[in-house]
């Protein structure tokens, strides 16, 4: 989930493991009862469920989800969205030139409106220590908290939500609330159970927590660096000199996730997929070797529920120059569950003259995430298996090692 970035190499060194992995997490999880009452993610499902939404409401909601997914990232519109620019999508307001969307009565006045016209709903209301309006308001924008819409690409333009939320213990069914109007005309609130099977027939929101939007998704990658690539195209951007030897470029043509990671309510699959190696290697002498640091290539990949067990074209470049001297690099693939920052210290290798070298290499990750894969692989395997599906843990890839 973070851009592109280079990085020094480490002195240490473990040996290289490819398997999937068992990490602690004990300790590390945050409670939801920790979480002030006011800012319980039921607390704001409620809210939401209270409110007098309407059809342009939902309109709003649905143009944030689907800006955020063309972005890359998760069916997902944030509070801080939500209050700072209505129907904005995660990674809007960091792209030039992306459309901002006019609503005469957005979703934020609502809450605004329920909030300070119901002291029941006033944050900590109840408690020893209760919060104002505008106090509850000010923290509500700056939470991670957020509707979750999945299969939001299903909606008919007229159905309203059931919503819902995230109860972080594992479950698969939860409570719901649903917007009913009864033959006279009133409106009342209803409960009940939600799972997947409903949220995939009917519009289904999930006040959950956001964990992608402060990393840069391999689209916005792309905007902002056109060396990515082109997804699911067939040109990736690369340039030659007059003169200059061929020089090959590994690419990561495509992704399939065969399984999802966490509870439906927690959303997609976040993936880091990272590659270490050293670009456009060279050295003679043991003195060149000065000459090289190793680099970490480094994005996020989400994975929606509804493409699970599909592969996904990306075409993003993991080593621009790949020499003949190179021989391995390292590559990690882990999905996002939080924690601690920790490191995989590994080696890559490299000849030199009739020499193998290794080179000292740390690939970070967090503490709670899930290691899918790690481990060395070599410029032999990706010359044998060029542009064949192979299997990595739970997750199959396709290579392709381009000359240019």
């Amino acid at each position: 989930m973070k851009k592109c970035y280079r990085m020094a190499a480490c002195t240490a060194a473990l040996a290289l493991a490819a398997a999937c992995e068992y990490v602690d997490h004990s300790g590390e999880m945050v409670p939801e009862e920790a979480v002030p009452a006011s800012l319980s993610l039921e607390r704001v499902a409620r809210m939401l469920s209270a409110i007098p939404v309407e059809t342009a409401h939902v309109r709003e909601v649905h143009d944030a989800v689907s800006s955020s997914s063309v972005n890359g990232y998760d069916e997902e519109y944030t509070m801080a969205d939500l209050f700072r620019q209505p129907g904005a999508g995660v990674g809007d307001l960091r792209t030039k030139g992306a459309e901002v969307r006019e609503y005469s009565h957005p979703l934020r006045d609502l809450i605004r409106e329920y909030v300070t016209a119901s002291p029941a709903t006033r944050a900590g209301s109840g408690t020893a220590s209760p919060m104002s309006p505008e106090a509850y308001l000010e923290a509500l924008q700056s939470s991670d908290i957020q509707i979750y819409w999945p299969y939001s690409d299903a909606w008919d333009g007229t159905a309203f939500p059931v919503i819902t939320f995230d109860p972080a213990d594992g479950s698969e069914v939860n409570t719901g609330y649903v917007l009913t109007v009864g033959p006279d005309g009133r409106r009342q609130v209803e409960e009940v159970l939600v799972d997947e099977k409903m949220a995939q027939e009917r519009p289904v929101w999930v006040v959950n927590r956001n964990d992608d939007s402060e990393f840069a998704s391999l689209e916005m990658l792309r905007r902002e660096d056109p060396d990515w690539g082109t997804a699911g195209g067939d040109l990736i951007v690369g340039t030659k000199a007059a003169g200059e030897e061929s020089i090959r470029t590994l690419i990561l043509k495509s992704f399939t996730a065969n399984r999802n990671f966490d509870p439906w309510f927690a959303g997609a699959s976040e993936f880091f997929v990272k590659c270490g190696s050293v670009e456009n290697f060279k050295a003679k002498t043991e003195a060149d070797l000065l000459l090289y640091t190793p680099s970490v290539t480094d994005f996020m990949i989400v994975v929606k529920r509804s493409q699970v067990g599909s592969p996904v074209p990306f075409n993003a470049v993991l080593i621009s120059q790949w020499t003949d001297q190179l021989s391995t690099c390292a590559f990690m693939i882990h999905e996002d569950d939080g924690g601690t920052w920790t490191a995989w210290n590994c080696k890559i290798e490299g000849k030199m003259q009739s020499k193998t070298t290794g080179i000292d290499i740390s690939i970070p990750f967090r503490s709670r995430d899930d290691i899918v894969w790690r481990g060395q692989l070599t410029s032999k395997y990706f010359e044998h298996y060029d542009d064949v599906k192979g299997h990595f843990g739970d997750v199959d890839i396709t290579f392709a090692l381009q000359k240019r």
